[in-house]
């Protein structure tokens, strides 16, 4: 084993919960370096390439075939426009930037196929998903944002969330109006501000964290992270080294408390001479990669294909508590202007 080789212990896994008769959760695994995805359904441990590898997880919503398609397009759109890309990038360019850049790219264009998608076909229209990329790149890890589906990383058997939620409840956490135990009781919990399809333009938001030798990234959809506590993870991650058996235990306990919506959890574990040992003094914590305004498009931007057909389902209502999607989003930005103008005249 070299100085530089970084290694990466894997496992995902999905579940239906309890109460859902669709699966509108999708994950993906990616060799961004070969150039496939792959879903891990035994534990896999490989090497990290010169182009690294990625994670998603994507909740979709609209119900029936809108959020299960929805989920679906967007871990196919995302894995291949980074396999058409940055999988094909010269060497010399092989840069975080340039990563950065390609991952942004794939949300939005992904973003935009999908929403193109649903106008153009009635049965799904108002579908969307959220999405959860995590690409590593040496020994740093970058994240793309959209949504309320998150990331933990596990490090000295603590976790960290390293996404934030783009909620309506963590707006409101944000602006000191309630605390994240309120939050996380509420029965709004579950209203977003962001996802993939109902409109087209969409602010991506990029975070990274350098990772050390034995951190554990833990993507997840709102089915675990809504039944499942932080600390809760930590602490099986902690008892035993078996990822699946680690998932699965997490999964029944979701399933055990209600399991109220589908259940995905992809874990990853790092290892290798490549990363450096955890310091003490170092913990992994939410950190936006820029403040920049969101860039356009470059030219070269290469879309990914559509689907050229819906399954036959008929939709069911959305996932998400209140409206439908697009209505949600309209409802939700009258709330929050009303709330700061409750706060300003207080």
């Amino acid at each position: 084993m070299s100085d530089t080789q970084v290694s990466a212990t894997i496992y995902a896994r999905t579940d239906l919960g309890q109460t859902r008769e669709h699966n509108e959760d999708a994950f993906l695994v990616g060799d961004l370096t070969a150039g496939k995805a792959r879903v891990h359904s035994e534990v896999v441990t490989q090497e990290v390439g010169p182009r690294g590898l990625l994670f998603l997880v994507a909740d979709g919503m609209g119900g029936a075939a809108a959020g299960e398609l929805a989920s679906v397009m967007a871990a196919d759109l995302i894995f291949g426009h980074l396999a058409g890309t940055w999988s094909k990038e010269p060497d010399d360019e092989l840069t975080e930037q340039r990563f950065i850049l390609r991952l942004r790219e794939a949300v939005d264009l992904a973003n935009l196929q999908i929403h193109a998608y649903a106008r153009e076909h009635a049965e799904v229209r108002g579908m969307g998903t959220t999405a959860t990329v995590a690409g590593i790149i040496g020994q740093k890890l970058f994240l793309a944002q959209v949504g309320d589906s998150r990331a933990y990383l596990v490090r000295g058997g603590t976790a960290v969330q390293i996404t934030k939620d783009q909620s309506l409840m963590q707006r409101l956490v944000d602006a000191g109006e309630l605390t994240e135990e309120e939050a996380a009781a509420s029965t709004r919990r579950n209203i977003i501000l962001q996802a993939l399809g109902p409109d087209p333009r969409i602010r991506v938001e990029i975070t990274f964290q350098p990772l050390a030798r034995g951190d554990v990234l833990v993507l997840c959809s709102d089915g675990l992270s809504g039944q499942v506590k932080r600390d809760e993870i930590a602490e099986a991650l902690v008892a035993q080294d078996d990822l699946r058996a680690v998932a699965e235990g997490l999964v029944a306990t979701a399933n055990a408390r209600g399991g109220p919506d589908n259940i995905t959890v992809v874990l990853a574990r790092f290892e290798g001479p490549g990363l450096p040992a955890p310091a003490t003094d170092e913990a992994p914590a939410y950190v936006v990669y820029s403040s920049d305004e969101h860039p356009a498009l470059p030219a070269d931007a290469v879309e990914a294909p559509v689907p050229a057909a819906v399954p036959a389902a008929a939709p069911s209502p959305a996932r998400r508590t209140g409206s439908p999607a697009g209505m949600a989003l309209l409802v939700i930005g009258a709330l929050l202007v009303l709330l700061a103008a409750f706060l300003a005249f207080g």
